[in-house]
């Protein structure tokens, strides 16, 4: 599994090295009559997300050297320690949907089988939902986590080989709307490690789609880092997945990906290329089912990224264009990418000298995300906007009022 980080938090806030705590942990279990078998080895298992659900003479020795449940130390308990109720009483924590999204587990001894596979992906449909209103969280990433680990544990007693992949098929997606979460929480070492592991598990499984949602939210995250040589290769990555040939909707994300890339490298030919091949391919693309995690994409997502790609390029009133294009065919659902896709707006306004325009722009934004801290991703584009407007007119009036009334907003904690 996963690193946890939980584990990590705390031992790096009780001052512990690996070796400290597993001297500590030993001590507990003495105390308790128990034969002291922690060793470095076993801390590694921990700390990696090996083992996400350890003994329970160890793990009752880890909550009495921290002082706190096993599960605020990132772990899961054992199947046979949870009962349905717990299953279903499992929320997201300040979830405004309210929606369940644990994985049903299956009594005990019986084999695990295609219907309990399509109950553990349903729950990915929760999740989604609340992204796309929401945005990345900690409670997010989380939950995600937290599915994943059952997931692995019900492929332990699988019927067939056929369903143990399918169901590393739906933990590799669970661990990737972790990484996800984190990129736009802009968690960004977390999400690296989070990619890493969805990528393990899609090879696994063998499944080309959940390899190409690993190297989309690769090239994101890349794109956060301002790693722009390696966002155009993980877009490459993508290409290079034979979905893209069997589907051209994912070829067009994939060269949409890669269009933003190229530009962000200021190529200006291969973005424009690149933009050109995601436009054809989107357009032969048919109505076909696809997974709940690629909804966002389609001619919004693409005029919002081709507003990115002309703004980096120095075409201010087409990226402006494309912006309004976007605004005009995005579902009010998403509600973070609508704000995002305003605020691009408004940097677009600002790169014309419209300052005055660009700065009421902005006042949407903000308005949409009402009630909900703002994600990391959308923090990055508003200090973006900032940073320019007092650039361009550094003394004027409306650049006082918009820093005086949204810095705390937008600011990071």
């Amino acid at each position: 599994m996963t690193g946890n980080f939980g584990l990590k938090t705390k031992m790096d806030e009780a001052g512990f090295t690996q070796r400290e705590l597993v001297d500590a942990v030993n001590g507990k279990l003495r105390e308790a009559g128990e034969h002291p078998t922690v060793g470095d080895r076993t801390v590694r298992t921990w700390l990696t997300g090996k083992s996400c659900s350890p003994h329970p003479a160890k793990r009752h020795a880890l909550e009495a050297v921290f002082g706190c449940t096993a599960e605020e130390l990132g772990f899961i308990r054992p199947l046979a320690e949870r009962t349905e109720e717990d299953v279903h009483r499992r929320k997201f924590c300040g979830a405004v949907t309210g929606a369940a999204v644990a994985v049903p587990l299956p009594a005990a001894r019986r084999a695990v089988g295609s219907s309990d596979v399509l109950r553990a992906r349903k729950g990915l449909e929760n999740l989604t939902s609340l992204d796309q209103a929401r945005g990345g969280h900690a409670a997010l990433e989380k939950v995600a986590l937290a599915g994943a680990c059952d997931t692995l544990e019900l492929q332990q007693r699988a019927a067939t080989q056929r369903i143990r992949q399918r169901l590393f098929s739906v933990a590799a997606d669970y661990t990737a709307a972790a990484a996800w979460s984190c990129v736009d929480a802009r968690q960004l070492d977390r999400a690296q490690q989070h990619l890493n592991e969805a990528l393990r598990l899609a090879g696994m499984a063998q499944d080309i789609t959940a390899q190409m949602r690993v190297w989309n939210a690769t090239a994101l995250l890349a794109h956060q880092r301002r790693e722009y040589g390696e966002a155009v290769a993980a877009a490459q990555a993508a290409q290079a997945t034979s979905i893209t040939r069997r589907d051209p909707f994912f070829g067009s994300l994939a060269h949409a990906r890669a269009a933003v890339g190229h530009a962000n490298c200021d190529d200006r030919q291969s973005a424009l290329r690149s933009l050109g091949h995601a436009e054809d391919a989107l357009a032969k693309a048919d109505e076909r089912p696809r997974p709940g995690w690629v909804a966002f994409y389609g001619p919004a997502e693409l005029h919002a990224l081709a507003a990115i790609l002309h703004d980096r390029v120095g075409s201010p009133a087409e990226a402006e264009a494309a912006s309004y294009r976007a605004l005009s065919a995005l579902p009010e659902k998403y509600r973070r990418n609508r704000a995002m896709t305003i605020v691009r707006l408004a940097l677009a306004q600002l790169h014309q000298g419209d300052i005055d325009r660009g700065c009421a722009a902005t006042a949407d934004a903000f308005a949409l995300m009402v009630g909900h801290p703002l994600p990391g991703r959308l923090r990055v584009v508003l200090g973006d906007f900032h940073r320019d407007l007092f650039t361009l007119a550094p003394t004027a009036a409306v650049t006082r009022e918009w820093g005086d009334r949204y810095r705390s907003e937008w600011s990071p904690a």
